[in-house]
């Protein structure tokens, strides 16, 4: 789509962010069923946008990878012991960070904090921010913000 000026416009800005609340409140969902992240895709009449399906499916395909990532850098909590929410955004992040090499580190990192602060309490925000900085500076080290 072009603009008056003859730029090309991208797509709604918003479009990402509200695939990560998306992929967000699925990996919730599969958590507080006790299925596979896949499975809660297969219920669905509608599939989700194409990147929270991506997100969904990359989180389920790496968790152990993920998780580890978390612990490691994760200070004074377990991954068992984090609420629910702020562990999650911290998969999403996490495999943005580690597994998709098209997000900027700081742009995942920037929108699990809001998300964090959105959906969880502004001290998840610092939180998610701190473990996200710290798994950024190792699993992609050019790129940390």
């Amino acid at each position: 789509m072009s603009t008056s000026r003859g730029r090309r416009r991208r797509s709604h800005p918003g479009a990402r962010r509200r695939a990560r609340e998306r992929a967000l409140d699925l990996l919730y969902e599969a958590e507080t069923k006790g299925i596979a992240p896949d499975a809660v895709l297969g219920e669905l009449q509608v599939g989700p946008d194409p990147y929270a399906a991506a997100l969904v499916h990359g989180v389920a395909a790496h968790l152990g990878e993920i998780d580890a990532l978390i612990a490691a850098h994760a200070t004074a909590w377990s991954i068992d012991r984090l609420p629910a929410v702020d562990r999650q955004l911290l998969r999403i992040a996490a495999y943005e960070i580690a597994f998709g090499a098209e997000v900027p580190a700081a742009v995942a990192i920037d929108e699990a904090v809001g998300l964090a602060r959105e959906f969880s309490t502004e001290e998840s925000g610092r939180y998610v921010n701190g473990v996200l900085a710290a798994i950024a500076t190792t699993a992609r080290p050019l790129a940390a913000p």
